[in-house]
């Protein structure tokens, strides 16, 4: 603000109270002079009042009552414009008018000064017009306060935002002086009070974030936050930073999931790409990874079943073989090696089955069908080629067993010449005294009969590991 505004003001101060006190006075007395010195307008003197008159005369006044009349009101009028413009003018003072309006409040004071001078011509009615324009000048102000009021909440708003303390509180300052009330004045003291730490912590996040540590630039910004959730500038840092970290946190759990997936550790890849899914909600990479896991675990499973199948097939474990081979069906039915597998292993299954159990139970070979089954498989068997070992050991053993149940061993069964006798499966034999019989290796059942007496039955097993005991069948309890 110029140097000359202040003491200028104070001067039409001064000038404004000899105006509105000392001026009219001095005013009325020359417009209205006692009566004793030069009468009433209209008054006649006496001629004795006039020596050397020889007839009444009459003083001339300088004006007329009408006209003092006249001039009294428009002074009255300029007084009372002047009033106003006083009362106006120490208001916007009080609310700093020369801070934030210094100039055309200056102008003011010259046009008021102005109808100073014209009041002092008496020129009242120029005078009130100089008087009325100063009070639209000043009106003028006080209509654009709320606007000021708004420009210096904004240079505070400003200030906080840049990290500029000293403009933020000069702002509110004068915005406190000139709207004292003002809502928006505890909110930015407040935002105020806080600025330096919330600077520190915007500093400290932007050396974390050079340092590529951005779970802590992370921190720090949420910090500055809660201090000042208006904070456009830490909001934004923020809202970046955040962004940057999930984006690295994407990028690593990518990676992660690629190495796992690359060392064929399927769980550990679904694990991190499900993360970076997470991260980057509708991620086409991340999708587009997961399915590249299951396609690879997929490639990976039926690897290893088709490695198992070949492997078990090697080893002559044909129904493992089968068993492998149907797992890689069942992934993808479609697999060649599967189709083809199970086509060579269970038919070897099957018979590898039969000469297990026969081989387990030779007794069944006793059983002349079996047997004749048996050998139909043996000579089905004879014509695998390459037959392998487990399969050339089967044929050898079996065609021992074989041998075995087809040679006859002698038994000898003994009776009481009273008991009808009957081997199962062999023959009726009748009664007698004691009967050999050539059977094959097996278990046999014998009945005796005889009336009035309890039937018997008794089951034998003849192999060629020992010779066979004699076989009594007699029935002796009678009914």
């Amino acid at each position: 603000m110029p140097r000359w505004v202040l003491p200028a003001l104070g001067g039409l101060l001064v000038l404004a109270a000899l105006v509105v006190f000392w001026l009219p006075r001095q005013v009325e007395e020359r417009a209205f002079p006692d009566e004793s010195v030069a009468g009433s307008p209209g008054s006649a003197t006496s001629p004795e009042a006039s020596p050397g008159a020889g007839s009444p005369a009459t003083v001339a006044p300088d004006s007329s009552p009408w006209s003092d009349a006249q001039q009294a009101r428009l002074r009255k009028e300029a007084q009372d414009v002047l009033a106003e413009l006083l009362d106006l003018q120490f208001s916007l003072q009080e609310r700093g008018v020369e801070q934030w309006g210094a100039e055309p409040f200056a102008a003011v004071a010259a046009t008021a000064a102005q109808g100073d001078e014209l009041y002092r011509q008496r020129e009242y009615e120029a005078a009130t017009a100089r008087y009325q324009e100063g009070l639209a000048q000043l009106q003028q102000l006080l209509d654009g306060l709320p606007s000021e009021v708004d420009r210096q909440l904004e240079r505070a708003r400003t200030g906080i935002e840049e990290g500029d303390a000293g403009q933020a509180q000069t702002a509110l300052d004068l915005a406190a002086l000139m709207e004292p009330e003002n809502a928006a004045l505890a909110p930015l003291r407040e935002r105020l009070s806080v600025l330096p730490r919330l600077a520190e912590l915007l500093a400290l996040a932007g050396e974390a974030e050079q340092a590529g540590d951005l779970a802590t630039a992370e921190q720090r910004l949420q910090q500055a936050v809660s201090l000042d959730g208006d904070h456009l500038r830490a909001a934004s840092e923020l809202a970046r930073i955040s962004d940057a970290y999930r984006q690295q946190q994407f990028n690593d759990a990518m990676t992660e999931g690629y190495s796992a997936l690359d060392a064929g550790r399927f769980d550990g890849a679904r694990v991190a790409f499900r993360k970076a899914s997470q991260l980057q909600p509708g991620s086409g990479e991340a999708a587009s990874a997961l399915q590249e896991v299951e396609a690879a675990e997929t490639a990976h499973r039926l690897a290893s079943l088709k490695r198992s199948g070949r492997q078990h097939e090697q080893e002559e474990r044909w129904q493992e073989a089968v068993s492998a081979y149907e797992q890689a069906q069942k992934i993808d039915a479609s697999v060649l090696f599967a189709s083809d597998g199970l086509q060579r292993s269970r038919g070897r299954a099957r018979l590898d089955r039969q000469f297990r159990d026969a081989i387990e139970e030779p007794g069944r070979l006793s059983d002349d069908k079996v047997a004749r089954a048996m050998e139909a498989l043996l000579a089905q068997a004879r014509t695998i080629s390459p037959r392998g070992p487990v399969l050339g050991g089967q044929i050898e053993r079996l065609e021992q067993l074989l041998a075995l149940a087809n040679t006859p061993i002698t038994v000898t069964l003994r009776s009481d010449m009273a008991t009808e006798v009957i081997v199962y499966k062999v023959a009726r034999l009748g009664q007698f005294d004691q009967r050999e019989l050539s059977l094959r290796p097996g278990t046999y059942t014998a009945v005796g009969q005889r009336n009035g007496y309890r039937d018997v039955r008794r089951e034998f097993t003849i192999t060629h590991d020992r010779e066979p005991a004699p076989i009594t069948i007699a029935c002796t309890e009678p009914i």
